[in-house]
């Protein structure tokens, strides 16, 4: 009988459809909100508990910048890590 894999044994992040993910640095932070002009609550919001962000260990507070790849071309969208949906 195969062995039932559990979620802390998948990597998400190696999966064909999960896009890149990294935790971005106190500078990036900064120069990624002056670039946009706006303060970390207003990005786009992703859960913790989120199997991407919890493969990144990634916890509340931080910004996750997400690597996208379409038919229109390679672009980078940032995510704020909260613990829950307010």
């Amino acid at each position: 009988m195969a062995k039932k894999k559990t979620a802390s044994s998948i990597d998400v992040l190696s999966h064909f459809l999960v896009p890149k993910m990294e935790v971005i640095n106190d500078s990036e932070k900064k120069r990624v909100l002056k670039k946009f002009g706006i303060d970390e609550g207003q990005l786009p919001k992703i859960l913790v508990s989120d199997a991407s962000v919890q493969a990144a260990k990634a916890n509340a507070g931080d910004i996750i910048a997400i690597n996208r790849e379409d038919t229109t071309g390679k672009y980078v969208v940032y995510r704020l890590v909260v613990s829950s949906a307010k």
